[in-house]
């Protein structure tokens, strides 16, 4: 039985538009062929747009259909969520309902809410809160421009236009699908730059590559596979050759902060790499071709499974886009080291992220995929693949870095992905129930709990004893609310 709809809610973006274009809402309804006051209830949230609306919303205002159901409300709001869940702010926390409603109303101030914690968390971490003086206000990108870096990225939909398009001009002037990216990449580096690619002994000391000027030399670090050796020289190439794009990009970010800036700008140059190595046009069709088969698209573009499914996330050029992937890369203990998502998919903020995703039981299967369809807090269905990366150490005393990256679509999507073959994407048996951390997560049933929720009930029940010792948001036999 197919699972209804889950119902749109998007008056503050309609709002939003009516103010750009300076429409009144009784213009807007005429546009849209239905009566003000009906327009008025989609306004404040009263009514659901339907699809049909959702399609004359777009073609009015020259927007996409996905900008309404965009998550960056529904990522606010469950980082929101998240903050509340702190002991900071007491055990009652707040009801989903006002939280909602205040991102709705006030995103700005919702928004500024989440960089405030974020300062607080910085400073507990260290050791030392920061101490403001009169007249002096917190530049969150100071405290946490790693975060500020992620959330600029993510408001951009991990696509840069400029970037990528220039990227793919230079990899046909290349010729890197005749020579393959390595030797396309040294000869480049060789005739124009008047550098000769050389391997050194770098990997002891955590360098991967050094550009030496003075001897016209580039230090690659010995032993590494072809698609990283490719990957670096293609960063060296970005580098020379269109740092000032990557300037003018980063002056029109939001970006305050001289370590926010140059965090862009490293993470620019390897959007350009991944895109040199992989062009936008070629990809995207070998990908739709191959059913999004990462093992193959590696062996076709001399690629790591890295590097295939963070570029597949990027694929989101308007009029040409990609299936909308989110990506995340973590390591063992939960980090999150790169993560981006051009679905709903939302991820954790400040909780740790779910167990039960399969991106952390690919740790027990190192170099092996994992599939998964997975169910989230919001009712959502997703295909997701997941698989350590990395490399092995080179002797008995390395620590090799053990990560793992999680490449996911909505189930919607899934039967563009070979992953999904022999999968009964229908049967809600085979759906793992997923969410965004403990504390941020409402599962009642969950038997893989670590604390309890925040805002919910809870019950200790004095005649029968769980797996978790407690539950949410119910009662037993002979219980009590703690």
């Amino acid at each position: 039985m197919a699972r209804p709809a889950a119902k749109l809610f998007a008056g503050h973006r309609i709002r939003q538009l009516r103010d750009r274009d300076r429409m009144t809402q009784s213009a807007l309804a005429r546009g849209l062929a239905v009566s003000a006051s009906y327009l008025n209830q989609i306004e404040h949230d009263q009514r659901p747009l339907s699809p049909k609306l959702l399609a004359r919303l777009g073609a009015l205002f020259g927007v996409p259909a996905d900008y309404f159901g965009d998550s960056d409300e529904l990522r606010q709001l469950q980082a929101l969520r998240e903050i509340m869940g702190d002991p900071l702010f007491g055990p009652a926390g707040v009801p989903a309902a006002e939280l909602q409603a205040a991102v709705r109303a006030a995103p700005s101030l919702a928004g500024q809410v989440v960089h405030l914690y974020r300062a607080y968390l910085a400073g507990r971490e260290q050791g030392t809160l920061p101490t403001l003086g009169p007249g002096t206000r917190p530049v969150p990108e100071a405290v946490a421009p790693y975060e500020a870096v992620g959330d600029w990225v993510q408001a951009e939909r991990n696509y840069f236009d400029g970037i990528d398009r220039a990227a793919e001009d230079r990899a046909r002037a290349l010729d890197l699908a005749g020579l393959g990216p390595v030797e396309a990449m040294i000869r480049h580096l060789r005739d124009r730059h008047g550098l000769a690619v050389q391997d050194g002994d770098l990997a002891e000391h955590g360098v991967m590559w050094r550009l030496d000027r003075r001897q016209g030399r580039l230090l690659l670090a010995r032993g590494a596979p072809a698609e990283s050796r490719a990957f670096w020289m293609a960063q060296v190439v970005a580098q020379a050759e269109d740092g000032a794009r990557f300037d003018r990009v980063i002056r029109r970010s939001p970006l305050m902060t001289a370590d926010a800036r140059a965090l862009a700008r490293v993470g620019l140059v390897n959007y350009y790499a991944g895109a040199l190595m992989m062009p936008y046009d070629r990809f995207r069709a070998a990908a739709h071709d191959s059913r999004h088969d990462i093992e193959r698209l590696q062996h076709q573009f001399g690629a790591s499974f890295e590097q295939v499914c963070h570029r597949l996330s990027t694929l989101q050029g308007p009029g040409r886009e990609g299936v909308p992937f989110y990506f995340l890369k973590t390591d063992i203990a939960g980090n999150v080291l790169k993560s981006s998502s051009a679905n709903s998919f939302r991820l954790s903020r400040f909780g740790g992220p779910c167990p039960l995703w399969n991106v952390f039981r690919a740790f027990g299967m190192p170099g092996q995929i994992s599939v998964q369809l997975s169910r989230t807090t919001d009712d959502a269905l997703y295909l997701n693949v997941a698989r350590t990366v990395g490399h092995a150490g080179q002797s008995y005393f390395d620590r090799p870095r053990l990560v793992a990256v999680v490449l996911g679509c909505a189930v919607s999507d899934a039967r563009d992905m070979v992953y999904a073959t022999g999968l009964a994407l229908g049967d809600p048996r085979i759906a793992v129930p997923i969410g965004p951390g403990c504390r941020g997560c409402d599962r009642v049933d969950c038997r893989h709990r670590a604390v309890p929720a925040i805002g919910q009930p809870l019950d200790v029940g004095s005649e029968e004893r769980g797996v978790v010792p407690y539950r949410i948001g119910s009662h037993r036999p002979g219980g009590r609310l703690a």
